[in-house]
Order: structure tokens, then C-alpha cells, then sequence
């Protein structure tokens, strides 16, 4: 692994697929699509602050069509949703914590070498039995990959998710489902361009 001006490690491709582990600085170069020395093409990106979940990668693995991937979150008692999510009563979203599983099987979508644009295409069911407070430390997002496919132009990818809050399940997430999809990225962003408007993906 090097190291670039930013002191932010760089990773071949063939690194980035073998990686078990990712840093704070490794997601922050992925969501600036700056973290890879070369890629074959477009790499499903992750969100940048505050939408990005997790501040680490503690755990990555790989079974055929199976897998597993783990993060953490550290909490911090002036985090933005803290601050507006209740004024009188401060709570981690739920949703947060849904997207986060997303974010963590595009992720994984990613690391198998999966090439698009990564967008969430739904779960089966949810539950939540606890709540994320200001004053917790450490939230885990552990995602049981169920089935990865790559297909020509796409590639899907199924998991379940449990959601702990130093160290207790507070929510799980079943059948949550991410797709990665060719020919569908907006990069030129404001521009008006062929993907900078929306509707049903026809893939």
C-alpha cells in the first residue's frame, strides 16, 4: 500500500478486492474516488460526511456467493441528526441505521468487483427494539451477505443486518437488497445531462 501527498493510503485494484479491514482515511479516498492507484472502471462510491455511516471497516470475508461485512460508528454527542432529530428528545434516526446496511452491501458489491453505480433497491423487513442515544459510544452494522450475483451490465446483492449499540441488537434488517448498474452515474453534476433527471431504472 502507498501513501499519496495526503497522507491517504492508495490501493491497487487487486489490493483494494483482498482488503479485511478499511480505515476512516480509506472511506473517506472512496467516497472522493480517490482511494484506488488504477481501477478497470467505475467503482460503486460510498456517501461523504454526514451521510457516510461508519467510521471504519473492521471485518471483511468472503464465502462463494456468500460473504460478511462489519463497521463501526463512533457516536458523538453533537452529531448532526442529534441536533435536529428531536430538539427535545435526541435520536439516532432509524432510517440512518437502514442505510447504513445499504451502504455496507454496495460495499461489498464493490470489493467483489463489481463495476456502476450502486443504488439501494429495498429490504424485506425491518424491526427496531432499541434506539441509539448521545451519550452511547460505538454502533456495529454486521451484514450477513446472503447471495452475491454479477450478471452482464449489473450486479446484485442480498444480506441481512443486525445493528448493535455497545455491543446490544437493537435492530435487524432482513433481505436488504442493493443493485449496481452500469450507465446510470451523474457525474457532471449540476449539469443538465442524460442522467440528471430520475424515474424507474430500466435495467
Amino acid at each position: 500500500m502507498m501513501a499519496n501527498v495526503h497522507g491517504v493510503g492508495l490501493m491497487t485494484y487487486e489490493e483494494f478486492k483482498q482488503a479485511t479491514t478499511l480505515t476512516k482515511e480509506h472511506l473517506l479516498a472512496w467516497g472522493k474516488q480517490t482511494l484506488l492507484t488504477e481501477a478497470p472502471g467505475t467503482i460503486p462510491s460510498l456517501p461523504l460526511p454526514p451521510m457516510l455511516m461508519f467510521d471504519r471497516i473492521v471485518a471483511i470475508e468472503h464465502s462463494g456467493r456468500r460473504g460478511r461485512i462489519v463497521a463501526e460508528q463512533d457516536i458523538h454527542l453533537d452529531a448532526w441528526y442529534f441536533l435536529c432529530h428531536f430538539d427535545n428528545d435526541p435520536v439516532q434516526p432509524g432510517c440512518l441505521g437502514v442505510d447504513a446496511i445499504w451502504q455496507l452491501l454496495g460495499m461489498y458489491c464493490a470489493l467483489r468487483g463489481a463495476l456502476g453505480t450502486g443504488r439501494a433497491l429495498g429490504c424485506k423487513e425491518v424491526d427496531f427494539f432499541g434506539q441509539i442515544r448521545p451519550h452511547d459510544a460505538v454502533v456495529t452494522y454486521d451484514v450477513e451477505v446472503r447471495r452475491y450475483s454479477q450478471m452482464q451490465g449489473a450486479s446484485v446483492v442480498i444480506g441481512d443486518g443486525e445493528v448493535r449499540v455497545d455491543g446490544e441488537a437493537i435492530y435487524t434488517v432482513r433481505e436488504a437488497k442493493v443493485g449496481i448498474y452500469s450507465g446510470i452515474q451523474y457525474a457532471d453534476y449540476p449539469a443538465r445531462s442524460a442522467n440528471s433527471k430520475g424515474g424507474v431504472l430500466n435495467q
